[in-house]
């Protein structure tokens, strides 16, 4: 037998109706959809599916965005004074490992604060002796390219030009001989592995982040705080192409890696993507100004956010072009950096002496 409407409701739905039994329709039907969207929206947020301890606070992580020649993933973090390379396996992608197998590779002494970490294409596990390659910057507002062989070969070399922070780095993704990198100080500077400046762009206003596409290695997007986003020709020099996000400060965007025509960026409280081809699409996300937008590597529908640390203990979301809510909220402490992983629908936040990993379904 089919139970009465009334004892099919959850307890607050029932408080609703017994309040509202004089209330006019309206009034009722607006109660009950207001507490079903609270359950699903808190059914939404998420703690981290895996996490992994660190022995400094992360101000930012990144996953090799390139084959190492391992099934392990390359992943690196920067703190106050380290960067630490590992390598992480999920259950995800291998029936044999419980939750998460991390192992620390080396880690590398770095005397100041990490401010941004970027891989070279030439690093390779499987190669004899192996070679493991990045770049950062720091908080001296110089360039640290560090090449190891994980054992006696440990070295780096400073680039210094840049006169402020700077905020994007980014190497080459097809051969790694060269690397760019953006700034407060109005520029973008094109740099070889010795450190000599190749190229050099004046920004009208700062430089947030700066992209290389496999697929348009000749090209490079840089984005700009005051809201515009160029390309430039690389071998002409010149701006080749512009959008404008129409709002203040843009903090980050990137390049999607499945689609060419497609940028999103973040700027103000909204998301922001662009198809070169199409007017762009905006939704406001983060209550509290949003700080990082990063595209998905496996599905070109997929990104995600973060808010600006210190704010919000829920920094993290994840979105999908096709829903206009985000499919999931983390939930984890304040962090700060945001990477994906190459091959599964899985990111990463650092945070205080931790790396929290999100996995969504695709």
């Amino acid at each position: 037998m089919l139970k009465p409407l009334w004892s099919r409701q959850s307890p607050t739905v029932r408080k609703c109706l017994c309040l509202t039994s004089r209330a006019p329709m309206l009034l009722l039907l607006l109660l009950c959809h207001l507490h079903l969207t609270t359950e699903m929206k808190q059914d939404s947020v998420r703690s981290a599916a895996y996490a992994v301890d660190c022995e400094d606070y992360v101000h930012v992580v990144e996953f090799s965005p390139f084959d190492s020649g391992e099934a392990c993933s390359l992943i690196a973090y920067g703190g106050n004074n380290y960067v630490v390379v590992g390598t992480c396996r999920f259950q995800e992608e291998d029936a044999e490992v419980e939750g998460i197998q991390y192992k620390m590779l080396r880690t590398f002494h770095h005397g100041i604060r990490v401010d941004a970490i970027a891989w070279s294409p030439e690093t390779r596990l499987n190669s004899l002796p192996p070679q493991i390659r990045f770049c950062t910057a720091a908080a001296d507002r110089k360039l640290r390219l560090f090449t190891s062989d994980l054992q006696e070969k440990n070295e780096y070399k400073i680039f210094d030009g840049h006169s402020d922070y700077i905020n994007d780095l980014v190497f080459a993704p097809k051969e790694g001989q060269v690397i760019a990198s953006v700034g407060d100080d109005h520029t973008c500077r094109v740099w070889d592995l010795e450190g000599n400046q190749k190229a050099y762009f004046v920004l009208h206003s700062p430089g947030v982040s700066v992209c290389w596409h496999p697929e348009e290695a000749f090209k490079l997007m840089v984005a700009e705080k005051n809201g515009t986003i160029r390309f430039y020709d690389l071998t002409t020099q010149q701006a080749i192409l512009s959008l404008e996000s129409g709002q203040m400060p843009l903090m980050s965007a990137d390049w999607c890696l499945k689609n060419t025509f497609r940028i999103g960026a973040v700027a103000g409280n909204d998301w922001l993507i662009w198809d070169i081809r199409y007017p762009q699409d905006k939704r406001p996300v983060h209550a509290d100004r949003a700080k990082l937008f990063r595209w998905s590597r496996v599905n070109e529908n997929l990104f995600a956010t973060t808010g600006y640390p210190g704010k919000m203990s829920s920094q993290l979301l994840v979105h999908h072009s096709g829903h206009p809510q985000p499919i999931l909220i983390g939930s984890a402490a304040v962090g700060s950096g945001l990477t994906w992983h190459r091959t599964l629908p899985l990111c990463a936040v650092g945070g205080d002496h931790k790396i929290f990993f999100w996995i969504t379904e695709m």
